[in-house]
């Protein structure tokens, strides 16, 4: 019997995962925005990869929702909503799901497991990340222009979804603690408002040193915090996240050389919070810079730099749409630091 699936916030993170479900054999529905599932309710799916691969997925293989009314059938709930709608969205399969129903958060930031865990204690809540970034172009088509698959926290629940995980071409990559890997992330999540900033594609922004200087500054910080904190995140990056700090600042030439595969992007691929603000959204900086200010607050390490960070980013969803260049970032955040009275 295939594996009954559903996408609670079919942007298009849930769309690539749950079309790569829905074409592994998987019954899948998609609950998002009308506009896009009238998009792909057109067109069906085209699901292409940085590697030259392409998926097909027909309008009629595709069950779409703007709500979860049919949650009580799901064998698993894949959530997929920004953090600050977790809550929200959650709260609307409460009541309608079925106890032991495995939930797996498949977001951004840390402890949106722990949210929704309280709303549903009766189901299986499983912590998850996406290591990959999915740009969506017009006509259904949605490509991931980054390498990376699922890392997931692992629990003997997930043994039935493991084959049409694998079958998809997104294997489950489980672990006993998902909690260094989802602190590893968000290190390299720190990218994501420097992208948007930025107003260049990935590749072009991470080719620049001044903008890679920028993100060693807000990851330094968040590496002093968690060192505070006895956090260790894990090895996600060629070389441990305090020697790719340093990494990060040598001379393009360099960085070219050492870290090649960094920049194995799809030129055309920006940040979800790039893509956030051109879609006139709100972010999720506060679950990325936010996260670091709150923990840095908690064991008494200074954060200037990613406070700095969140006040850009919410300017710029208040209306200020202009790019940054490198020197000018680099100039607005050194400042932030220097002015940073010593505790």
């Amino acid at each position: 019997m295939p594996r009954r699936v559903m996408v609670l916030g079919a942007g298009s993170i849930g769309v690539f995962v749950g079309g790569k479900l829905a074409a592994a054999g998987a019954d899948v529905t998609f609950v998002g925005r009308q506009w896009l599932l009238d998009e792909v309710g057109a067109s069906g799916l085209r699901l292409t990869d940085l590697e030259g691969g392409e998926v097909l997925v027909a309008p009629d293989r595709l069950t779409l929702a703007t709500g979860p009314e049919d949650v009580g059938s799901a064998d698993l709930v894949l959530v997929a909503v920004k953090s600050g709608a977790t809550a929200g969205a959650v709260r609307e399969l409460a009541g309608k799901i079925r106890p032991g129903t495995v939930v797996l958060s498949l977001q951004n930031g840390i402890g949106n497991d722990t949210v929704i865990r309280e709303i549903l204690p009766t189901c299986v809540v499983l912590a998850g990340m996406v290591m990959f970034n999915v740009v969506h172009h017009p006509g259904g088509r949605f490509h991931r222009g980054t390498e990376g698959g699922l890392a997931v926290q692992d629990d003997p629940a997930l043994a039935e979804y493991v084959e049409v995980f694998a079958r998809a071409g997104l294997p489950l990559r489980r672990y006993p603690d998902l909690r260094p890997v989802q602190w590893a992330k968000l290190l390299l999540n720190l990218n994501n408002p420097i992208n948007a900033l930025s107003g260049r594609p990935l590749r072009e922004e991470l080719a620049d040193r001044d903008y890679r200087r920028c993100l060693a500054l807000a990851q330094r910080e968040a590496l002093a915090a968690m060192s505070k904190a006895r956090i260790r995140p894990a090895r996600l990056t060629p070389l441990p996240p305090e020697l790719m700090t340093r990494l990060l600042t040598v001379p393009d030439g360099v960085f070219r050389r050492v870290a090649g595969q960094v920049l194995a992007i799809d030129p055309v691929a920006r940040s979800s919070m790039a893509d956030d603000l051109a879609a006139g959204r709100k972010t999720e900086i506060t679950w990325l810079c936010g996260e670091i200010v709150g923990l840095g607050a908690m064991v008494g390490s200074p954060t200037p730099v990613n406070e700095r960070l969140i006040e850009l980013i919410v300017a710029a969803e208040q209306g200020d749409g202009r790019s940054w260049t490198g020197p000018e970032l680099l100039a607005q955040l050194r400042a932030a630091a220097e002015a940073e009275p010593p505790r």
